[in-house]
């Protein structure tokens, strides 16, 4: 018999602790909606939403490629689609318990390919009308900034899980970050890698609390934003060069900061007395919490 789910059944068991701003506010309300309506139905998997996104996608860049207003108007309106869709594969498999590893390949290459085919059908299809090669720079400018970006945030999830490695306690426990202590592990040992990035950014930290109480990402121009710029909003309000290059700029700015937090957290994270008190955490009684000054550990168990 097919399984009905809650919209509120939906949002606790797949909407992420921090998304993006333009998918929390924008594609997760009409997502879960949509995820309500076709959950029953198991013909409807994880990997079918993915290649549908994929193929929504390349009507986008046709769309593009035709260069005139209404059909950048329809591109626009497809790429969204096609986003929204993309958000629903991710959600049916975390409400079924479907996720694979495979799946999780295929939305990547998916997702890169699918930029990369509108990338060439909006710049092309400028090229085209306007016979200005600076659209195809543009073109090239904004496919490496979203590989970019991707490219970084995998390897941003290595350093982390080598600092992890390097600061396991004794019976191998690996700790936790203390800015990801919402959902920990309360048997984990709590380690604060970001103290040199918080000294340094006072007001920044402030602005971070206030957005993950919403569910938002302080990481404001993500990939996610980049292309929504690029190939909506350039779209719809005509500005099609603009938007690219300033939402390119920001995205540049982001991911400096981004890496210049993650050079703080490993110079942090590498040093002799964070590796030595680490292991103290370990020895801590359940419930005690001891900020040990200076070291950058926490020695603390959540309750």
């Amino acid at each position: 018999m097919a399984r009905h789910y809650t919209l509120d059944e939906i949002r606790s068991r797949t909407y992420k602790e921090k998304d993006a701003w333009w998918t929390v506010l924008l594609v997760d309300p009409l997502a879960a909606r949509l995820v309500k309506l076709v959950a029953p139905f198991r013909s409807v998997t994880p990997n079918r939403l993915t290649v549908l996104a994929f193929v929504v996608g390349l009507g986008s860049a046709l769309c593009f490629w035709r260069a005139s207003y209404p059909w950048l108007l329809a591109g626009a309106l497809l790429f969204h689609l096609s986003f929204v869709l993309d958000c629903m594969d991710g959600k049916i498999a975390r409400l079924r318990e479907e996720s694979s590893p495979f799946g999780s390949w295929l939305d990547y290459v998916l997702d890169r390919l699918r930029v990369l085919a509108c990338a060439v059908g909006l710049f092309g299809g400028q090229y085209q009308a306007t016979q200005d090669f600076v659209y195809i720079w543009l073109a090239g400018l904004v496919i490496f900034l979203d590989m970019f970006r991707y490219l970084n945030a995998l390897q941003i999830a290595k350093a982390k899980d080598a600092m992890r490695a390097r600061l396991t306690v004794a019976g191998g426990v690996r700790p936790v970050f203390l800015e990801e202590t919402g959902h920990a592990d309360p048997e984990r040992p709590v380690v604060d890698v970001y103290r040199g990035f918080r000294s340094r950014f006072r007001r920044f930290v402030a602005v971070r609390d206030a957005l993950v109480r919403r569910r938002i990402r302080p990481h404001l121009i993500s990939g996610i934003e980049f292309q929504m710029a690029v190939f909506i909003i350039g779209p719809l309000t005509g500005w099609i060069l603009g938007s690219a290059l300033v939402a390119g700029g920001l995205l540049a700015v982001f991911e400096a900061l981004l890496i210049y937090k993650l050079w703080l957290a490993t110079r942090d994270a590498g040093s002799e007395e964070a590796v030595q008190q680490s292991h103290v955490t370990d020895r801590l009684e359940p419930g005690l919490g001891v900020q040990l000054e200076g070291s950058g550990v926490v020695g603390l168990r959540l309750e």
